[in-house]
């Protein structure tokens, strides 16, 4: 039995209605057991280890609801032809390139340095989608051991693509079928079917891939509408857009993700409502690449459930949630937005997750999956759940996770991550990414 009592702190229970007390979260193997001011849970957590916030703030664990830990190895790399010009040209100069060269050597140590930083960024579920068309076979598995190894929840899905020929993406199909199998033993691993995007599918593979997660009862990851062409090559397929023929060829089943969506319609938002299908916005991967804005405020008030993501970006999430709340208010040149829409984001991302791996996550209740952070962060005015996100964002977003909890276990103690050596693990990355480098 594990028990663990976080005490002392400026408690954030997260959730759709949430509260802001001082009080204490006690935790009982992988859930949480209690939730209450200290005097209450002292007699209680009798014989618990106890972890002092000191008036720190508590909240639970936050989710990244896309994410790429194929790309860490590319931080820093200098490419060799001139800058891309356009979204297919960072693709096919960079990314492309980049996946195929990767090893199965590569994986582990990407994923590892990612996931560490997500841990001590105080957030504990990662949904990613990976490329590695040179060695598909058993690619999930390495990144899922790195999981493993943190301790961290992880979601993952191969990017089928017909760019690499047919069986390449035979490959992928299977990929995902073998992983999402194995995944469901395991409490902190889930599989999804991913795809990569519209353009790079052909209508056959398409169907094929909807029957295949059909019948093993998966929802899809795929990137759609990132950018303008996506749209432009589903149009000369005979669709109003790219979310329109992925919805069509039967590859956004309930609960699956549309990722990016910048380049959306109206009637393609009313299409990912009724299928109840999750968008996740991107914003600083999207401004990165030039692509444009997603509508986001338009699109929650039309229904669309829309989380947020990194893209691979950074594995901490908290940054693009900044970033998505100030670029709105630059797209629309309106200072009121996105104060509300921010909290609706994360209730995606909640919801989203919770589904996958069958829990409550996101949320300090009794019940709950046992996903707590202690941020290193002591409010220097009155904090409350109407003025959260005016602490969230001037301040808190960049506080570092002093501890942190995934399944009720102690992943990160005191700002560092037991049994863990970062300056090893640069060392072998560095080794790994001068190889990768000199492959592409």
């Amino acid at each position: 039995m594990n028990r663990v009592w976080i005490r002392g702190g400026d408690r954030l229970d997260g959730g759709d209605a949430p509260r802001v007390f001082a009080g204490g979260v006690l935790c009982h193997d992988d859930a949480i057991e209690a939730i209450g001011p200290d005097a209450e849970l002292e007699k209680r957590a009798r014989g618990a280890e106890a972890i002092a916030a000191n008036g720190r703030l508590v909240a639970p664990g936050f989710i990244n609801a896309h994410m790429h830990l194929y790309s860490t190895l590319a931080r820093g790399m200098v490419l060799k032809d001139p800058p891309a010009e356009n979204f297919l040209e960072i693709l096919e100069r960079l990314w492309w390139r980049l996946d195929k060269a990767l090893i199965l050597e590569d994986l582990g140590v990407s994923a590892e340095l990612a996931l560490a930083d997500a841990l001590r960024a105080g957030v504990t579920t990662l949904i990613d989608h990976h490329a590695s068309p040179s060695c598909i076979a058993g690619s999930l598995d390495e990144l899922a051991a790195a999981a493993q190894r943190l301790g961290v929840r992880l979601c993952t899905c191969y990017e089928v693509s017909d760019r690499d020929g047919p069986e390449k993406a035979r490959a992928g199909i299977e990929e995902n079928l073998r992983f999402a199998a194995a995944a469901r033993r395991e409490p902190l691993l889930r599989g999804l079917f991913g795809l990569h995007a519209s353009f790079t599918l052909e209508d056959d593979t398409l169907r094929r891939c909807a029957e295949a997660g059909a019948g093993a009862g998966l929802a899809f990851h795929v990137h759609a509408a990132e950018a303008a062409s996506d749209v432009a090559d589903a149009k000369k397929r005979g669709a109003m857009g790219a979310v329109a023929r992925l919805h069509r060829l039967g590859v956004l089943p309930r609960g699956s993700i549309a990722a990016h969506c910048v380049h959306t319609s109206e009637p393609e938002w009313a299409l990912l409502k009724e299928a109840n299908v999750f968008c996740v916005h991107n914003p600083q991967s999207n401004m990165n690449n030039a692509v444009g804005t997603a509508r986001v405020a338009e699109m929650v008030a039309a229904g669309v459930p829309v989380g947020i993501g990194s893209d691979g970006m950074e594995a901490d999430v908290r940054e693009e949630l900044r970033a998505a709340f100030l670029l709105d208010h630059h797209r629309r040149s309106d200072p009121r937005g996105m104060w509300a829409e921010l909290g609706l984001l994360l209730s995606v991302n909640r919801r989203l997750a919770g589904g996958i791996f069958g829990r409550t996550l996101g949320e300090l209740a009794p019940g709950a999956a046992a996903d707590v952070v202690v941020y290193d962060y002591h409010p220097p005015t009155p904090l409350s759940a109407q003025n959260f996100l005016g602490h969230f964002l001037f301040g808190a977003y960049r506080a570092p996770a002093r501890d942190v909890l995934v399944a009720g276990r102690i992943r990160v103690r005191g700002g560092e991550i037991p049994a863990f050596d970062p300056e090893s693990l640069a060392a072998r990355a560095r080794e790994r990414a001068e190889k990768l480098w000199q492959r592409l």
